[in-house]
């Protein structure tokens, strides 16, 4: 469980640091918005008809928050690792908290640390790399934690949101 950073909180010296977006800002085109309304118009037509009105309701909000969300800047988040764990914002994750990482570099579309948590309820931290050199990190990395060499490609969800600009 990550612990909100106060001074109590031992994270050690900071070997790598960094600063990400909170999320990924896409242009999207007049074209974009088109299919994506028609998409939820249909996707909320349906949920009507079969007297899904939940589903409906999960489809309108989502809409809601698409549109919002890309009319507001995304906030700056530091990211840090340390010796003794990970700062993400205000949080600090202990490398206890691990189970290994990966990267997937594929310039330019996809430069990517994945941290792979024991938790069920964030299973991946993601954090793009941006200009950082990823053999260095990726070296650091190596010395608190196994590094997944099997995975070549960036997760499937991930891939999909980059491609429909949803992320």
């Amino acid at each position: 469980m990550p612990k909100k950073i106060d001074e109590d909180i031992l994270t050690g010296d900071t070997l790598h640091e960094w600063t990400i977006q909170e999320y990924e800002q896409h242009d999207r085109g007049v074209g974009w918005y088109i299919v994506m309304i028609l998409a939820g118009l249909a996707l909320v037509l349906f949920a009507l008809l079969t007297g899904n009105f939940l589903f409906a309701l999960i489809i309108v909000l989502f809409g809601i928050i698409m549109f919002l969300q890309s009319h507001q800047v995304p906030p700056q988040v530091p990211f840090k690792i340390t010796e003794l764990g990970v700062i993400l914002n205000n949080r600090f994750y202990a490398w206890s908290e691990f189970t290994g990482f990966y990267i997937i570099y594929q310039p330019p579309h996809v430069k990517t640390l994945f941290i792979e948590t024991d938790s069920a309820f964030r299973p991946l931290l993601r954090i793009p790399l941006l200009d950082i050199d990823p053999i260095s990190v990726r070296n650091t990395m190596q010395d608190y934690l196994e590094e997944d060499l099997e995975k070549e490609e960036e997760p499937m969800s991930d891939r999909f949101a980059r491609n429909w600009r949803i992320h």
